[in-house]
């Protein structure tokens, strides 16, 4: 029961840390969401302590063909 809380414990800081290195880079400031920026946002969140160790996680999407009228 204990470890599952202190489990618990870690994961929300490691996500809160990776907000904050969102926040950081500027991920939420796009005025526009595409693939690519929702794609990095997300990525940094879940690696966010790892880009203060030089880890710089980005995302390219292929371009997608777009729909028929």
């Amino acid at each position: 029961m204990r470890t599952s809380a202190t489990l618990s414990v870690l994961v929300l800081v490691w996500l809160a840390i990776g907000v904050a290195a969102a926040v950081q880079r500027g991920d939420f400031s796009a005025s526009e969401a595409s693939c690519s920026s929702v794609g990095s946002v997300v990525v940094t969140i879940f690696v966010g302590p790892l880009n203060y160790v030089g880890v710089n996680p980005t995302i390219e999407c292929p371009d997608l063909p777009e729909p028929s009228e």
